[in-house]
């Protein structure tokens, strides 16, 4: 009885070297130009905010308080108070680069609590009475214009709010100066110098924030975190569904698998990922608020609006990353990160007031999500959860941000699979 001889085995392919494909130009051009666009890009977009943010001013809001209520000098119609804020106002210096709004003290108060205002600059009750008494033998104490910054809008707005608010003041003090050594000509030197640059400017914090705030830099990467946790989080759904689903290979150093695929529509695909989305963000949200607040100390109020906004802001992200990655497949990461990272950073108005910063980035701040989500997040840490102070905003951009990438997803994905655009063939087990 014979036996059947069996079939040779297959020959291994020979194996290609490295050296041999990077001699294909081909092979370069897509990666290179990539690399490049994308380099260019990040470069452009994250320093073209912050390079010269004095000289991109437009219309920084600050209060302008005059409280004085002395009686005119001897001569004038109007007293000290109402003369330096008309200038200031009128100033064409600063007619582009400040919103000065006139306000009351309790005005300026609630603009300052709300965020509205980024610093103020008052001219006290008194300034005009310890103006006058600079001449006589009562004067007891320099007049003072008082400049007040509001941390919370971030330390860096802060400064130039302070910088320009004491450049004012000073450039009012030496006009006032002019007009006093004028009438004082026959005083003693030393007189004549305090009477030359008279006023006394003191800065404050108007509206304080906690001490482990990071000098107002806390909303900002908490906010940070969320859109990271939502990013990142609906990337790695997204691949481990695919590898689950038997349409992406799993790669961990030298192992290499892939399951059988699951017949399944892109539609479907699509809500699984975005419902797990929703589900593992719990977690997320938690372990931000866990870290930040009950282990590294952040200062926080209001935690339970805190973690309900946070919780929808990483939603919001994550759905919109899932509808972005359905639509667009394998670049659907880069696109993506440009969207919710690359464009929302230096936009986001968090660090460099978007006041100060060029046009092009005060109108991604309309609709990037970094700057809606960062209002809301400050407004909660910051200015005691007040809707007007960005809070509303931030809410009414998550629910308009779902929505779009609700409709958008899953548009894009019932038209690939009315079109029979199928992800892959289904492959045997």
């Amino acid at each position: 009885m014979s036996s059947a001889t069996p079939p040779p085995a297959p020959s291994p392919s020979p194996q290609v070297r490295a050296g041999a494909l990077a001699r294909h130009a081909k092979l370069w051009v897509l990666p290179t130009v990539l690399c490049a666009l994308v380099t260019l890009g990040l470069s452009l977009l994250y320093m073209g905010g912050i390079v010269d943010p004095t000289d991109s001013l437009h219309r920084l809001p600050v209060a302008l308080v005059d409280a004085d209520r002395g009686r005119p000098l001897p001569g004038q119609q109007e007293n000290l108070g109402k003369q330096i804020t008309d200038a200031i106002a009128a100033s064409e210096a600063t007619k582009d680069d400040v919103d000065w709004r006139r306000l009351d003290r309790p005005g300026m108060q609630d603009a300052l609590a709300s965020g509205d205002v980024y610093g103020a600059l008052i001219v006290p009750e008194d300034f005009t009475a310890s103006v006058a008494a600079l001449t006589t033998d009562r004067a007891k104490t320099r007049p003072t214009i008082d400049v007040l910054t509001n941390p919370g809008l971030g330390s860096l707005g802060s400064s130039i709010v302070a910088q320009i608010n004491t450049k004012a003041a000073r450039q009012a003090s030496l006009e006032i100066g002019k007009q006093l050594t004028a009438a004082a000509r026959t005083a003693d030197p030393r007189t004549q110098l305090l009477l030359a640059d008279p006023v006394e400017v003191t800065t404050r914090v108007g509206h304080p924030i906690g001490r482990h705030s990071g000098l107002g830099l806390s909303a900002f990467y908490y906010t940070l975190l969320l859109v990271l946790g939502g990013f990142i989080g609906a990337n790695l759904i997204n691949s481990a569904v695919d590898t689950s689903l038997g349409y992406a290979d799993s790669e961990i150093g030298p192992w290499h698998t892939r399951r059988p695929t699951v017949p399944i529509s892109r539609t479907q695909t699509l809500l699984l990922k975005m419902l797990m989305t929703v589900v593992i963000s719990v977690l997320t949200t938690t372990l931000v608020m866990v870290s930040t607040i009950a282990i590294l100390g952040m200062d926080a109020s209001h935690l339970p609006m805190l973690w309900l906004f946070s919780y929808c802001a990483t939603v919001a992200v994550g759905v919109g990353v899932q509808a972005i990655n359905a639509a667009f497949g394998g670049i659907g990461q880069l696109v993506s990160m440009f969207v919710f990272i690359a464009l929302a950073l230096p936009s986001s108005g968090a660090t460099v007031p978007l006041e100060a910063t060029p046009g092009f980035y005060r109108f991604l701040g309309v609709f990037e999500p970094m700057y809606q989500l960062s209002a809301g997040v400050r407004s909660i840490l910051y200015f005691d959860a007040r809707a007007d102070a960005g809070l509303a905003r931030g809410w009414i951009m998550i629910a308009v941000g779902t929505a779009l990438a609700l409709a958008f997803g899953f548009a894009m994905t019932q038209y690939y699979d009315r079109r029979g655009l199928h992800r892959l063939t289904p492959q045997p087990e």
